[in-house]
């Protein structure tokens, strides 16, 4: 459901993605979110980082933890496990590009405005710490990916790609179809995966894919909220996907209001249920306001554990 009055998103194209990002956020905020960046790196990695390098024999003051014990028994003496260490985090952004992501979120403004927010805010970390970020962001007809790099130049292309795909024109959303490209590409190295769609996704048809994107990521999910049509007083109201209008007169009556709020508890509770069973956690944002806070408390909880 969109209206004729949305905002306009934030920043210009004349002007950096980056620093628009930057004067919406405080210092004491950016370093709450870079610090809990911190500890999700410390929690996928467990203090070792992701790929094995060697055995070496065991001497004291080693962390009696990384003892092979199998391979100890084979030699006669303790043996170690040595792990390459890794400095920075490797993340990426997977984004629904969906005709229903130019909807209208609760309070009037498009979901893409927020959903490129909560991008950009994830870019600027990232540039920040000197993480990579790649891209991979799609609907149903369009795939496109940008592989993990570092730098200024790489993240204002790499926002600048996701602002320039989403309206209400495009293809309708096909959140299983990026979901399985990025299990492709993502392959390589061990990241931190950041979907971003709307609260209605993911559905139950993308539990598999979620599950073997979750046996080697970690895997956070932000949502945006959709408007209720049942709640906008003024001006048309149409829906995206059907050639739906919501007469006036129906909209802002008790009934129909409770109704349309019933329904969408019950959407966002099938999406809450299929990401716990993928141990996925994901935070619901409304508004641009909501989303550093509830970014920096999704990426500060430990992940759960694999089902």
């Amino acid at each position: 459901m969109y209206g004729e009055n949305a905002r306009e998103p934030l920043g210009n194209k004349a002007h950096s993605r980056l620093a628009a990002v930057r004067a919406h956020l405080d210092l004491p905020v950016v370093k709450r979110a870079s610090g809990a960046l911190d500890g999700r790196h410390r929690s996928i990695f467990s203090g070792h980082g992701q790929d094995f390098n060697e055995m070496a024999q065991y001497f004291p003051g080693d962390d009696v933890s990384d003892i092979d014990w199998k391979a100890s028994a084979s030699v006669g003496q303790p043996m170690i496990r040595r792990f390459e260490r890794e400095s920075n985090l490797a993340m990426a952004l997977v984004v629904d590009t969906g005709h229903s992501m130019a909807a209208a979120a609760p309070g009037g403004v498009a979901k893409s405005q927020i959903a490129q927010f909560a991008c950009d805010v994830v870019g600027y970390l990232a540039r920040g710490r000197g993480d990579t970020l790649a891209l991979v962001a799609g609907d149903a007809e369009r795939m496109e990916y940008l592989p993990a790099r570092g730098g200024n130049e790489h993240m204002e292309s790499l926002l600048r790609r996701i602002e320039s795909m989403i309206a209400v024109t495009g293809p309708r959303s096909d959140v299983t179809r990026i979901l399985q490209r990025a299990s492709v590409l993502l392959s390589a190295r061990r990241t931190v995966v950041v979907l971003v769609t709307d609260e209605a996704r993911p559905e139950p048809g993308s539990e598999r894919v979620l599950k073997t994107l979750r046996a080697r990521h970690e895997v956070l999910v932000i949502r945006v909220a959709d408007a209720s049509p049942a709640e906008v007083l003024g001006g048309p109201v149409r829906d995206v996907d059907v050639p739906l209008d919501l007469p006036r007169y129906l909209r802002g009556r008790p009934d129909i209001v409770a109704e349309a709020a019933s329904f969408q508890a019950l959407r966002r509770r099938s999406v809450n249920q299929t990401l716990h069973r993928c141990g996925i956690d994901s935070i619901v944002v409304e508004d641009e306001a909501d989303v550093v806070d509830r970014l920096t408390s999704l990426l500060a909880r430990r992940p759960r554990a694999r089902a």
